[in-house]
């Protein structure tokens, strides 16, 4: 995913801090993308146990692929996806204390072997909407890479100090200013998963 102007930035500010970019890798079923999940949390509080004593620490989460809503056919890797975000809001109040920032990405639109694997698969098993976004895909030039290596790359920057707790889009949130708005971002539930309650959407019939 990183680029070597990204990889040297990353190399230079782990001297300084104590870093982890971890990604759940595609699984082809429930059972394997639990378990790559499972390694990407234990590898994140084997990170925060040790994290700190260099300065601050900071975890990277690889989420998207279906965090935020349904993606039919890909129950598994949709709900791995979700868990890791809420994994890192949660770790994030933990060790807040210890000055360790813990967030999550949403990378976009990737020509990744999971894109591969859908086309291979085809539509009768993915899906006519899955099979044909991973067409588009396949065919670019729409490739989100070098912008979530931008991410991660402020991510583990001095820039996003505080910014913690928090599932940030690489291509639609204005990330490069959130440091900006920190403040905001500290004492709201933006950027992070919750449950929609009626009065939320304008209705009156929830309240008791």
């Amino acid at each position: 995913m990183f680029n070597r102007f990204h990889r040297q930035t990353l190399y230079y500010v782990s001297q300084a801090l104590s870093l982890q970019v971890l990604n759940a890798q595609a699984a082809p079923s429930v059972a394997t993308s639990v378990m790559a999940t499972d390694q990407t949390m234990l590898r994140a509080r084997v990170m925060a146990t040790s994290s700190g004593k260099r300065g601050r620490g900071k975890i990277v989460n690889i989420s998207g692929g279906g965090a935020t809503s349904p993606r039919p056919g890909f129950s598994a890797y949709a709900a791995a996806k979700t868990a890791l975000v809420r994994f890192s809001e949660t770790l994030a109040h933990e060790v807040a204390e210890r000055s360790i920032d813990v967030n999550s990405i949403a990378p976009g639109v990737l020509n990744s072997r999971l894109t591969r694997a859908v086309l291979d698969a085809g539509p009768d098993r993915v899906g006519r909407h899955e099979y044909e976004a991973a067409e588009n895909t396949a065919r670019g030039p729409i490739d989100g890479r070098e912008r979530a290596a931008e991410l991660c790359t402020f991510l583990a920057s001095a820039a996003s100090d505080g910014i913690t707790g928090k599932l940030i889009s690489a291509q639609w949130d204005p990330w490069p200013s959130l440091a900006e708005h920190r403040t905001d971002l500290n004492g709201s539930d933006v950027y992070t998963l919750r449950r929609v309650l009626p009065r939320d959407r304008g209705f009156t019939w929830d309240t008791t």
